[in-house]
């Protein structure tokens, strides 16, 4: 499979650590509100990754973490529940919004079955083993608020800091970043370990007989927890476009000076999602969640097949038309896929569908093409819309709807027939048409209709689908 790596900034040939398997660690959510549709992106970016991969004969470890402790998610949890002790509030919210997360990945067709959740809060030990480490490899330093990365002892060492991207600020050590966020511009050492401020949630830790009461820094989370749960290196990194600095950089700094190893060998990132043509911001109150989305009656699937539409490496971009357009794609496939409970012996001229399987694999595992993957499923749709299915070529076409739920995350398989009697009124009105009882017909249709059934007249007889 071709994969454009970031860290080559080349597109390569991805061959797994061990024949046969994968290791994918995604960046997940920072569980303090709802994610917003940019988010969303990323992580259905990762969902098909993993389907590629799969459909390379790959068995795919996949790990998302939860960023269950950090300066949003103590500061929220403090404000929504200020009665409570700060371990519990912490604890009650995150909880919260990571059922919200499982539940919104599930409407858009991610499959957190096939994934492995960790949270940092879980995760403390070792976390606690890798900033010893960095410690006592002298590229991690005590200071009064905390335990800082040295940026300075990390490029002495031979190291380069810039790994994913060119920087060239000059950095000193004297330039500290406390923040679990920052400016993306700045190149300073970051904090590993935040000494205990007020009343926040802490954990115990011991360093050089030190006691650092406090809780980890954002970046560190990550090294330990995928290390811990892949083995280093493992073989790839998702993530959107944004968490390439100071994020992702900073874990490869981390990782590779606590081991001397290579941190991952795929660093594979989604571009940003616009709104409008315009970032998202809450002053131009364009952030939206899928409760928006699902306000408006819209299947959340929808946004699925809005984000395959743009190649993952492109800028996508969000309106509420393009979305309406996506929705009725996604209407146009499962309308195809209805076709798999109305077979006919008339349609014998049947489409290559063995043929069209494998190249929508081969899509797949060009840098996952999946605007290519699309526009062939179209294509097919727009062929079968009014000839159906025969009973000839209706294995194949069953196999190829699998190969695109496979790929894609959808559910076309799973469209149920239509009930007994639903079928008894679609024979009654071809009666009616046979004997030109043209009221009849049209009654029929609207009795359908009200059931949610459109019925389409075509050359080989009524063709129906779900509405």
């Amino acid at each position: 499979m071709l994969l454009f790596n970031t860290l080559t900034k080349r597109i390569d040939d991805f061959i797994p650590n061990k024949p046969g398997r994968a290791t994918m660690y995604s960046c997940g959510p920072t569980v303090y509100d709802h994610i917003h549709i940019g988010n969303l992106r990323a992580f259905i970016s990762a969902d098909i990754l993993r389907r590629c991969l799969i459909s390379e004969g790959l068995e795919v470890k996949q790990v998302m973490n939860f960023t269950d402790v950090d300066d949003k998610t103590i500061d929220r949890s403090q404000r929504s529940y200020p009665e409570d002790a700060p371990e519990t509030a912490l604890k009650t919210m995150t909880l919260k919004y990571e059922q919200i997360f499982l539940e919104d990945m599930k409407a858009i067709g991610n499959d957190t079955d096939a994934m492995q959740f960790v949270k940092a809060t879980e995760s403390i030990p070792d976390i606690q083993k890798l900033i010893r480490k960095l410690y006592k490899s002298k590229f991690a330093y005590i200071a009064d608020d905390g335990v800082y990365f040295s940026i300075k002892k990390y490029r002495d060492s031979g190291k380069k800091y810039g790994q994913l991207l060119e920087l060239n600020q000059d950095n000193t050590n004297e330039s500290r970043i406390n923040n679990d966020e920052y400016d993306k511009e700045s190149v300073h050492d970051f904090v590993l370990w935040k000494l205990q401020k007020n009343s926040e949630p802490a954990w115990e830790f011991e360093l050089d007989g030190h006691k650092l009461m406090g809780r980890p820094g954002w970046h560190i989370e990550c090294s330990a927890m995928s290390a811990a749960n892949l083995g280093q290196p493992f073989d790839i990194h998702t993530g959107g476009i944004d968490l390439i600095f100071p994020h992702h950089e900073n874990e490869i700094a981390q990782s590779t000076a606590a081991t001397n190893m290579l941190y991952a060998n795929f660093f594979v990132h989604n571009e940003h999602l616009l709104v409008h043509g315009r970032k998202m911001s809450k002053s131009l109150n364009n952030v939206f969640t899928l409760i928006d989305i699902q306000e408006k009656k819209i299947d959340p699937m929808a946004f699925r097949i809005l984000s395959m539409q743009a190649h993952y490496r492109s800028t996508l971009n969000f309106s509420w038309d393009n979305l309406e357009a996506a929705a009725n794609r996604l209407k146009t496939f499962c309308a195809m896929a209805d076709l798999q409970w109305q077979a006919n012996a008339i349609s014998s001229d049947q489409p290559p569908y063995k043929v069209i399987g494998e190249t929508l694999k081969e899509h797949a595992q060009n840098d996952m093409n999946t605007p290519e993957i699309l526009a062939d499923i179209s294509k097919l749709a727009k062929i079968l819309e009014t000839g159906g299915v025969s009973l000839v070529g209706l294995i194949d076409f069953k196999e190829l709807l699998k190969t695109i739920d496979s790929l894609l995350g959808l559910t076309l398989c799973k469209q149920p027939d239509i009930s007994d009697f639903q079928k008894k009124i679609i024979s009654d009105r071809q009666e009616a048409r046979n004997q030109k009882n043209w009221l009849t017909t049209d009654n029929i249709r609207k009795e359908l209709i009200a059931q949610g059934i459109n019925i389409r007249d075509t050359v080989n007889g009524q063709i129906w689908n779900r509405m």
